[in-house]
């Protein structure tokens, strides 16, 4: 899965990164946007209508389908219920941590539970070290890390907290993030087998 954590300047950020994603992404998004009540519903529906996947504020109980993104609700947590094709959103309004709620620490430890290594995280510009201590759960358990370079962004707290500690697989700047899950996200993917040919003249 893909899990996304943005705060200052993410708004813009992840209105290039999301638009630049193909509608045919083969894993279900959780995002989380430091952003208070009400504004996420809005966020939510800007990004629906400039991407080709299908964004939504996230609901309690929602199933994990891939191509669809699930925004963090202001004042909720956005965290993953459950494993594998029975996942699920779940919201809650535990402690704020790292003085945010919602948060991407609590978001980042539960995909690791629900698809073991097979995650993808994405820090983009914020302030201050949320998602530093789940990007380091992700790589434990063998997921990828990418996050936005300091020149690219409005704040480089959180992803630099995340490239200082030796976590990111990759620091690139905004205008290649969206390639490098593509790239990412293709890799991950068990090959298909080649689909049969029929000989000429072969009945059908």
């Amino acid at each position: 899965m893909l899990v996304i954590g943005s705060s200052t300047g993410g708004p813009e950020a992840l209105a290039k990164v999301l638009p630049a994603l193909p509608a045919s992404l083969p894993v279900p998004v959780l995002l989380v946007q430091h952003m208070p009540p009400v504004f996420t519903r809005q966020f939510a529906q800007r990004l629906d209508r400039l991407s080709a996947l299908r964004v939504v504020e996230a609901v309690d109980g929602s199933p994990l389908q891939p191509g669809t993104v699930h925004l963090a609700p202001g004042d909720h947590h956005l965290t993953v219920r459950g494993t594998g094709r029975g996942a699920t959103t779940m919201l809650s309004q535990d402690p704020p941590e790292n003085f945010c709620r919602p948060a991407v620490d609590p978001l980042f430890r539960s995909a690791v539970t629900a698809y073991d290594g097979a995650v993808l995280a994405v820090v983009l510009t914020g302030m201050g070290s949320d998602g530093r201590n789940g990007a380091s759960v992700i790589r434990d358990a063998g997921g990828t890390v990418v996050v936005q370079d300091q020149a690219s962004s409005v704040v480089w707290g959180m992803p630099g907290a995340v490239a200082s500690a030796g976590l990111a697989d990759e620091v690139l700047p905004l205008d290649r993030v969206a390639e490098a899950i593509t790239r990412h996200l293709q890799r991950a993917l068990p090959p298909q087998p080649a689909r049969p040919t029929l000989a000429t003249g072969a009945h059908r």
